[in-house]
């Protein structure tokens, strides 16, 4: 119900250093002044941040604890029903705490000897090309903020949950992780925006919302549907297709509600061979010959 790197509160610094993240007034946290403070001092703690420092840490309180521990609980019941082999292989290799909300540096230092990857905090939006490029160095921007209380099971934007249970444990498995670093070296290969909105279009289909048969049932591997306690109960009632490049690059979402078309690879391997391979050798004038095979 996002858009990973286009995040739904612009965060603005104002000349007297003050960092403030500008809510809509649909968010369930507008009215709430001690959220939006909490809010604003979590994303401050981003915005001066430089790769190979150590992530600020967020002091989380108890309640926010308790949304996360809430979460955590109700989603691994459902991950065992719904998540694919590997991410749930993924999630017991990495051993999320599941009774307070874990620090980045702390999910940084557990998954760096697992895959390599470390986490980057964001304050809010990540420009498309900085947030997909540091893939291939095994980086991963993340929020550090958590959803609101009084919707401990929706979000309108990527917050913590989204980000650490969602792709955290995908980063945990050393197939998955291959497939985040693929695509980021092809978005930094090509060169003009068209290119890079295909390859994050695939990343969404794949990665965020993507879904694959095993043992004769559909199951998830994608983060946004994993994190997302209502969507992984929904997601196999939609259209689900064919792993198709040229389709997955070329098909319009809606960031806003739950995804009603989807991708199906028949297997791992599968999406490895297909997707894989594409971000492993992809350019500006393959993705514009598939893009204009489609239209």
């Amino acid at each position: 119900m996002f858009e990973e790197a286009q995040y739904f509160a612009p965060v603005e610094t104002r000349g007297d250093g003050s960092v403030v993240v500008e809510l809509s007034a649909s968010h369930p946290g507008f009215a709430d002044p001690v959220y939006r403070e909490r809010r604003n001092a979590i994303a401050g703690l981003a915005v001066n941040h430089r790769r190979g420092e150590p992530i600020p840490m967020a002091e989380y309180t108890e309640r926010e604890h308790g949304i996360w521990s809430l979460v955590t609980k109700e989603l691994a019941i459902k991950h065992a029903i719904y998540a694919t082999a590997e991410y749930q292989h993924g999630a017991a290799r990495l051993g999320l705490p599941e009774d307070r909300i874990p620090q980045l540096e702390e999910v940084s230092r557990m998954l760096e000897p697992l895959t390599g990857f470390r986490y980057l905090p964001a304050a809010g939006l990540v420009p498309l090309r900085d947030f997909y490029g540091v893939l291939a160095d095994g980086y991963f921007h993340s929020t550090q903020y958590i959803r609101h209380h009084s919707v401990p099971f929706y979000t309108p934007e990527p917050d913590v949950i989204h980000e650490v249970i969602g792709h955290a444990n995908a980063l945990a498995s050393d197939r998955y992780a291959a497939l985040y670093r693929l695509a980021g070296a092809a978005a930094r290969r090509v060169e003009s925006d068209e290119a890079l909105e295909f390859i994050s279009k695939i990343f969404w289909f794949t990665l965020e919302f993507g879904v694959m048969a095993e043992n004769g049932e559909l199951k998830a591997y994608g983060a946004g549907i994993l994190s997302s306690y209502g969507e992984i109960e929904e997601f196999r009632g939609m259209d689900i297709r064919p792993l198709d490049l040229a389709a997955m690059g070329t098909t319009h979402y809606d960031i806003t509600k739950y995804q009603d078309v989807l991708f199906r690879a028949d297997s791992l391997e599968h999406l490895e061979d297909v997707v894989g391979d594409f971000w492993a050798t992809c350019d500006d004038e393959s993705i514009a010959k598939l893009a204009n095979a489609h239209v």
